[in-house]
C-alpha cells in the first residue's frame, strides 16, 4: 500500500477538490480568491472570504463545512511529520501554533497576500513538477519560507495575544523552557519541577493544547537543536555531543536516529 503523500496542493476549481477531505489527514491552509466558506470550531463559526487564509490544524476539529458555489480557493496539505522535520523556528511556531487554534482565520492585507500567494505559487510550481532527487528537501525550504512569512504576517496578534486558559498558560511556560534547555535537558520530569507540577499533569495539559505529549514537544525542539549543530561542519561529532550534554557517543547516536530518522554521521552525508 502506498504511503500518504507528504505534501499535496490543489484547487477548487481547476481539481474539483475540497479541503474537508483532507482534514483529517493534513494541515490544511486555504488561500481564498473569491466566494466564501464557513466552518466552525467547538468554539466558533468562521466565515472566510477572498483575501482570507484559513488553516486547519489537525488537533482542532473542524465542524458544519460549507462553500459557495463560485468559491475559489488554492489549498495546501502538509502532513504532521513533514510539518514537524522541516519546522525552521520552534517558539515562533508555537506562539503560531496557539495563535491559530484560537484564530484560524487571517484576513490578509494587500501586501500580505501578494506574499503569500507567490508562496502557494512557487508549492504549485514545485510541487507538481517531475520527482527529482532533492524534492522533498526543496519543498521544505518552501515550507519554511512560507512559515517565515506567515508568522511574519500576525506577528503582532502573536505578540498582543492575551492568554486567559490556564492550561495555555502552563504550556506556554512549558515551551520557554524547553527552548532554553532543550540542549542539556529532555526529561518531562526536569521541566514538571520547573513548573512545580507532576510529569503525567504536564503531559496532558500538552495533549489537551496541542494533541501531543509533552516528550514530544521536547524531542521536537531537540530534534531542531541537533539539526542546527550537525550542519555546522566545524564541529565534531564528539563536540556537538559534549554540547548536548549526552554521557557516550553511542547514546548521542542513539537519540539522534529517534528524532532525525538517521544517525549523525548518516545527516551528515545526507546533507553534505
Amino acid at each position: 500500500m502506498q504511503e500518504p503523500a507528504s505534501y499535496l496542493i490543489y484547487n477548487t476549481h481547476t481539481d474539483k477538490l475540497f479541503p474537508d477531505a483532507f482534514r483529517n489527514d493534513y494541515h490544511v491552509h486555504i488561500l481564498c480568491h473569491e466566494g466564501e466558506m464557513s466552518f466552525s470550531t467547538k468554539h466558533k463559526n468562521f466565515t472566510v472570504r477572498a483575501n482570507d487564509l484559513a488553516i486547519w490544524q489537525l488537533t482542532t476539529p473542524i465542524f458544519n463545512i460549507s462553500y459557495s458555489k463560485d468559491f475559489d480557493a488554492d489549498f495546501l496539505l502538509i502532513s504532521r511529520e513533514y510539518l514537524s522535520k522541516y519546522n525552521p523556528e520552534m517558539l515562533y511556531a508555537t506562539k503560531g501554533y496557539v495563535f491559530i487554534k484560537n484564530q484560524p482565520v487571517i484576513s490578509l492585507r494587500e501586501q500580505n497576500k501578494i506574499i503569500i500567494n507567490e508562496d502557494f505559487t512557487q508549492f504549485k510550481s514545485r510541487i507538481r513538477q517531475p520527482y527529482s532527487l532533492f524534492q522533498e528537501d526543496i519543498i521544505g525550504r518552501l515550507l519554511q519560507v512560507f512559515l517565515f512569512d506567515l508568522w511574519n504576517v500576525i506577528e503582532d496578534e502573536l505578540d498582543h495575544t492575551v492568554i486567559d486558559d490556564n492550561s495555555t498558560r502552563i504550556f506556554l511556560h512549558f515551551l520557554f523552557l524547553v527552548e532554553e534547555h532543550c540542549k542539556t535537558q529532555r526529561e518531562v520530569q526536569f521541566y514538571s519541577d520547573k513548573l512545580f507540577i507532576v510529569p503525567k499533569y504536564l503531559s496532558q495539559i500538552c495533549r489537551s493544547v496541542s494533541g501531543q505529549p509533552a516528550s514530544t514537544w521536547i524531542e521536537n525542539f531537540a530534534a531542531n537543536e541537533l539539526r542546527h549543530l550537525l550542519n555546522n561542519r566545524e564541529l565534531t561529532l564528539t563536540e556537538i555531543a559534549d554540547q548536548m550534554n549526552f554521557s557516550t557517543m553511542s547514546f548521542f547516536s542513539r537519540y539522534v536516529k529517534k528524532v532525525l530518522g538517521v544517525t549523525p554521521t548518516e545527516y551528515r552525508k545526507e546533507n553534505s
